[in-house]
């Protein structure tokens, strides 16, 4: 064999070698040896955005690798989800779910471009809020059941705003109507806290919006709130009562949480090593003192818990979509 046929084989056998190795499955043994990037689907400023942003930096310094927040917002945080969905499963792309674009987008949109329980790999629900049902300081119903009996009276009159068609809080206003028998007008806008804003102005007279956008105007006397969502009061706001109790309305309960995953086929030791990472991270005390402020409380479930709390809230949005047609 000539000498340029055998340095020809050699340049093969080296480039070969080289492209097995770097595209070799990822394991724990050697992630991560790169900086991971954690998409939040949603613009800055949102719940996702700010607890994505609170233990990025938790998460990077156990793992020795910085984790960078990078927002892809759109189409109710849709088109993030889709990125990471379709990214490569080796841990270096990651996802911050939501209960919008992970739980409830499933049930409205049959031609969804991903499968949230098959793209996806749950590592660990992380954190979780509630919405808050607030009105305007000048509204005429000052609780709940007067809402209720308002809505009755005038039918089609009230008007809510929420942060865009599909989102929770319009998700959560439509399970309001369902489960009171009344009928809202819906106002959509392009963000909790521009629709608040307008409910401030008295232009809307109310909106189900997610805790950390409403704190500070309920705080500051530009909302009143009536009730949280959750089944529980909130310890950001003990004297609201949750919709359930002001309501009469014993099984209503919309939960907002948030959750990382990865896409599909990410190999158990790295969703494993991610998940311990956040595990120590939100189990911290300084954590759970600078979630509070935002109306956040740390919630870890891990992967298998994690991805049972999926099945049941897509199951629930999905019936919730059918009713309301």
């Amino acid at each position: 064999m000539s000498t340029g046929r055998i340095g020809a084989l050699a340049c093969t056998v080296v480039a070969l070698i080289a492209l097995a190795w770097f595209d070799r499955p990822a394991s724990a043994q050697n992630y991560p040896e790169r900086p991971i990037r954690l998409v939040v689907a949603f613009a800055p400023g949102g719940l996702n955005d700010l607890v994505a942003r609170l233990i990025a930096e938790q998460i990077g310094s156990r793992l020795g690798q910085p984790v960078i927040v990078e927002n892809k917002p759109g189409a109710g945080g849709e088109i993030g989800a889709d990125f990471v969905a379709k990214s490569k499963p080796d841990g270096y792309t990651i996802l911050m779910g939501a209960i919008s674009n992970i739980g409830m987008a499933p049930g409205q949109h049959p031609d969804l471009r991903y499968n949230p329980l098959k793209d996806f790999e749950p590592i660990a629900l992380v954190a979780g809020s509630t919405n808050v049902l607030v009105v305007n300081p000048n509204f005429e119903a000052h609780s709940v059941k007067e809402l209720i009996e308002l809505a009755r009276q005038k039918p089609g009159t009230i008007n809510f705003a929420s942060a865009g068609e599909g989102s929770a809080g319009h998700l959560t206003a439509v399970l309001f109507e369902l489960t009171a028998g009344v009928k809202l007008v819906h106002i959509p806008y392009k963000g909790d806290v521009p629709a608040a804003t307008d409910v401030a102005a008295g232009h809307v007279q109310m909106v189900f919006a997610a805790l950390p956008a409403v704190l500070p105007l309920i705080k500051g006397g530009k909302l009143r709130a009536l009730a949280v969502t959750t089944k529980k009061r909130s310890s950001s706001l003990p004297d609201v009562p949750t919709v359930a109790e002001a309501g009469n309305l014993p099984d209503f309960e919309v939960s907002i949480w948030v959750g990382v995953l990865a896409p599909a086929g990410t190999p158990k030791p790295i969703v494993d090593l991610l998940g311990k990472a956040i595990e120590e991270a939100v189990s911290r005390p300084e954590m759970r003192d600078r979630f509070k402020p935002l109306g956040v409380d740390a919630d870890f479930r891990a992967s298998a818990q994690f991805a049972e709390y999926m099945r049941s809230e897509i199951l629930k949005w999905t019936e919730v979509s059918k009713k309301a047609k």
